[in-house]
């Protein structure tokens, strides 16, 4: 029996009802493409590099091959049987002259589609192969260095310039931090390319490029051998980018992405076929790489009220978990997020925070919850600030949350000065050391305040749920059932970039992700390696 004793045959019924409900997107998934899927592949066949503007070659390369015969078929037959025909020492020299106009791009048929898809397929094998390197490389971290005990402590560093955030990210690490995000440039989600490079120009945080990535997964491996636990890196795969960034990710061994269904979408009015379709790939490659996601839900409570709409918490939640595990995600790596924030001014608003923080920590027994601290109801008044953000603390110890982001008193004032996170670490460390296992003595008083409102926030997710099922989910989200945003399925950024794949279509990466089980694919390695 669970604390909240919630009536399993309702838990099986919203799971089913997610199931129907997430069907007809992860189909239109399986049956198309979009430019960021197929310069993904591209990269992991090892593409990189930009001309002199900082547009990356495997845009030129996919937009060559747009351009002359479709993305309908996929870029591998194409860009591979140009290589052979034209005798080019590699795709980099491939895609130079692609940007001059000066290949011929065509689909190859018979003896030369075969020469290419093999030729291809042996590209995608070395690049998942580095994938799995780097996923044994972290088993080799963990074994080296020692895991943290949950929940972890999770920081944000947001400095725009890598080489400020490095030892910022040391910092908080010796203070206590067990994960480190590094948050995105404003806007970059919006940006149809991956900058290249390490980069100092970044506006409320840095570019994500594959450079950052892997000089600060250098930075917090020499932290986590000098501290003896290792420090997990996270940033952000959404955007027009998603699969790419994605795939940079695996590359660079990072350890958590942000990686939500609705999150582009709403906040950033990205268009739904296109998120829907970049987000299966990203999380395939996320699932092969061991990549733990965090979703997006805590953002529908800063522009949605969180006690009217909880429900729609929890009914993207059950969606995340279906198109995730249905895209190859254990359990273990479905960071859902749920968040503090209900108005501290509504009397018993603990209690209802109580309940629907243990009702998601019990709807996803497995799963490694993420926590956000309250935001939206955050004032000028920094002692105030800072008791609330206690109070969260509190919560996420109370309901065995296993990510806790730490909240700041100073959200409602300014950017945090380092002050303010050494002060926002001692708190989450108070709360944490003094509750110690609080989670194994709080039981709710069955038939109580907090049970009756967890299991009323579960039937209003299954009637959410099966008018979903009637209406699909593209038509709840032009209608504002997340975070109150209206998107229609045809609006929005980067439609353009949508094709349905035809009859022939090959990418090898896809073939590779979909017959293999990702949770048997490490390479097996020595602890030494890791140095």
């Amino acid at each position: 029996m669970t604390k909240l004793d919630l009536d399993p045959q309702v838990v099986r019924k919203a799971r089913a009802l997610a199931e129907r409900a997430a069907r007809p997107v992860i189909e239109m998934a399986r049956t198309h493409t979009t430019v960021s899927v197929e310069r993904a592949q591209l990269r992991l066949a090892g593409l990189t590099g930009a001309d002199s503007d900082g547009l990356p070659w495997v845009n030129h390369l996919v937009d060559a091959v747009r351009g002359q015969v479709g993305l309908e078929h996929g870029v591998a037959l194409p860009v591979f049987d140009a290589l052979l025909r034209e005798s080019y020492e590699d795709l980099g020299d491939l895609a130079r002259a692609a940007a001059l106009g000066a290949v011929t791009f065509r689909l190859p048929t018979g003896g030369d589609a075969d020469a290419a898809a093999e030729l291809a397929r042996c590209s995608a094998r070395r690049g998942i192969g580095q994938i799995d390197a780097r996923r044994a490389e972290r088993d080799a971290m963990l074994r080296l260095t020692g895991d943290p005990g949950q929940p972890w402590i999770y920081l944000i560093v947001a400095t725009g310039d890598i080489y400020e955030d490095i030892p910022q990210a040391q910092a908080a690490a010796r203070e206590g931090a067990d994960v480190v995000a590094v948050i995105r440039s404003t806007g970059q989600s919006l940006l149809d390319y991956v900058p290249e490079g390490a980069t100092r120009e970044g506006y409320a945080g840095t570019y994500a490029t594959q450079e950052n990535f892997r000089l600060m997964r250098a930075a917090l491996d020499d932290v986590s051998r000098e501290l003896g636990r290792y420090v997990r890196l996270t940033n952000y795969a959404s955007g027009l980018c998603m699969p790419e960034i994605a795939t940079l990710a695996g590359l660079e061994r990072l350890d958590m992405m942000l990686n939500d269904c609705m999150y582009g979408i709403i906040f950033r009015d990205i268009n739904p076929r296109r998120t829907f379709i970049d987000q299966r790939f990203s999380r395939q490659i996320h699932a092969r790489a061991g990549i733990v996601i965090n979703t997006g839900e805590d953002n529908y409570l800063t522009t949605a009220d969180a006690v009217d709409a909880a429900h729609t918490v929890i009914v993207s939640q059950l969606l995340n978990e279906r198109f995730g595990k249905e895209a190859g995600l254990a359990d273990r790596q479905l960071g859902l997020g749920h968040a503090f924030e209900i108005n501290p001014a509504i009397p018993d608003s603990f209690r209802l925070e109580l309940a629907h923080a243990q009702l998601v920590r019990e709807l996803f027994p497995d799963a490694p919850l993420k926590y956000m601290p309250p935001t939206k109801h955050m004032t000028g008044n920094v002692f105030a600030g800072y008791l609330l953000d206690a109070f969260f603390n509190l919560a996420g110890v109370m309901t065995g949350q296993s990510i806790i982001l730490i909240g700041m008193m100073t959200e409602g004032i300014h950017t945090p000065w380092l002050s303010d996170r050494d002060l926002a670490l001692e708190n989450v460390r108070y709360v944490r050391d003094a509750c110690g296992a609080l989670a194994e003595d709080f039981v709710p008083r069955p038939d109580g305040f907090i049970v009756q409102r967890a299991r009323q926030v579960l039937s209003e997710s299954v009637d959410l749920l099966e008018r979903i099922c009637d209406d699909t989910l593209l038509a709840a989200i032009a209608d504002g059932t997340f975070g109150v945003t209206r998107r229609p399925a045809d609006g929005g950024k980067g439609l353009d970039g949508v094709v349905e794949r035809g009859d022939g279509y090959l990418n090898p990466v896809l073939e590779i992700l979909e017959s293999e089980d990702p949770h048997a694919a490490a390479v097996p390695t020595t602890a030494g390696s890791a140095e």
